[in-house]
């Protein structure tokens, strides 16, 4: 028998499983001062109930856990139920997401997570859902070995490819500054656009090195392939940046091809700044073995990589500063956008427009490599799988896009693309910056 306001908070605790909690907004649609609070805890693999078609995640301990109040559905809660589920220490990868059956959902229903927050804790998980059915911790699995095996595959393929089309990238933008030496803008472009090539060629190699040795290779080696492979990741990163910041100052500052001993600047800043940071990482010993495990523990992969005791490094090396980068190429992405559109409004020369869409073409590209390395956040979730498909071909890709890229906008038009990008230096306001 409740009390008319109902309690402030109902709580059922059971060990091994977790805690419910109840909030009184629960009982208030309630007809009758007396209800029965049913919690139903079932064993999903022994029943075999609440099978989804083509389901990536695994249900925790296979336990779904359902709960009625009275006989009335109860949804739309301001304050919510709050599951707990208790799991122990996950693998790393694994992300907990809390879900509860939607048996309309396809043609024999499936797990949903609307209407729920997920709040990981320290070997548990906090559910809190604005309505009562059954409910389970899903576990999205970091990978499994089927799914391994083919991404290894796919980037292995990918690499391999990516490589050799690297190298004639590099060979015709070579063949492009012996051309057309006179022309100083496009020299610089071209340089810059060796450097990100030579940077994503050595990552590929460094990635094939690495799945054909990480196996049973000794510590120390792993080590150094490890830092090797972080090494060229930041290096891709960097000169990406750096192709945002050229353009930046080419086509808004108006500055660039005068600066003293420019592209030597740049390469100090592309192939210098990763090498401190990866020194800095490699003295506290973040280089290792790092394995990856699904739900139930088994190493499906070895990649000598930063170990699992210094994620923090991985965090804040590359999460945070490929964050930073992205945003910045989104910025210079707008700017760059804006200005020209201003120039065709006012009626700008053709040299000019053409000139402008150069600019564009050219941050299309580094937008297009920072939308594929930001992907990776996507690989999260119930739906990891084809993010990491999606991630894994793109990025092994990326040298071809390049090399498609350069082709099309050099060999057919070269000519008036040195012209148009040295109009804006020679007719603009030109500042000169020498150091």
């Amino acid at each position: 028998c409740l009390p008319p306001q109902g309690p402030r908070m109902m709580n059922m605790t059971e060990k091994a499983a977790g805690k419910i909690q109840l909030p009184r907004e629960v009982f208030w649609s309630l007809s009758s001062r007396t209800a029965h609070v049913v919690v139903t805890v079932l064993n999903i693999q022994q029943l075999g109930m609440f099978k989804e078609v083509n389901q990536t995640g695994q249900v925790l301990d296979d336990t779904v856990v359902g709960i009625t109040v009275g006989e009335t559905s109860i949804s739309g809660l301001r304050d919510p139920v709050k599951f707990t589920f208790n799991h122990g220490q996950l693998p790393h990868g694994v992300t907990p997401q809390c879900v509860f059956w939607d048996p309309s959902k396809g043609q024999v229903g499936g797990w949903r997570s609307s209407g729920c927050v997920t709040q990981p804790r320290d070997k548990r998980t906090v559910c809190s859902c604005d309505h009562l059915t059954f409910f389970t911790l899903l576990l999205n699995p970091a990978l499994d070995g089927s799914t391994a095996q083919a991404l290894m595959a796919v980037a292995t393929v990918g690499c391999g490819v990516a490589m050799a089309f690297s190298i004639f990238t590099i060979a015709f933008c070579i063949f492009l500054r012996c051309r057309f030496r006179s022309e100083e803008t496009l020299q610089i472009n071209l340089g810059l656009h060796v450097n990100l090539v030579g940077s994503l060629l050595l990552l590929n190699l460094a990635f094939l090195l690495n799945i054909g040795l990480s196996s049973g290779t000794q510590p120390g080696t792993c080590k150094v392939l490890g830092g090797l492979t972080h090494y060229f990741l930041l290096c891709c990163f960097t000169w990406t940046v750096l192709e945002g910041c050229h353009l930046y100052l080419l086509f808004v500052k108006v500055l660039g091809t005068y600066i003293h001993h420019y592209l030597e600047k740049l390469c100090l800043i592309g192939w210098g700044f990763p090498t401190l940071v990866v020194g800095v990482a490699g003295v506290i010993g973040s280089y290792g073995e790092y394995r990856i495990q699904t739900t139930d523990h088994q190493v499906i992969a070895h990649l000598c990589w930063i170990n699992s005791k210094h994620l923090l490094v991985h965090y804040i090396t590359n999460c945070g500063y490929f964050s930073l980068i992205f945003l910045f190429n989104m910025a210079v992405f707008g700017v760059v956008t804006q200005k020209s559109c201003c120039l065709q409004g006012m009626g700008a020369v053709q040299g000019d427009r053409k000139a402008w869409k150069v600019a564009l073409v050219a941050v299309a590209l580094f937008c297009l490599l920072g939308a594929t390395w930001a992907l990776a956040f996507l690989t999260h979730g119930t739906s990891s799988a084809p993010m990491l498909y999606l991630f894994t071909i793109l990025n092994s890709l990326q040298g071809i896009f390049i090399f498609i890229w350069l082709v099309i906008l050099y060999y057919p038009k070269m000519k008036e693309t040195a012209g148009s990008l040295s109009h804006i230096i020679r007719h603009g306001k030109i500042t000169t910056v020498s150091q």
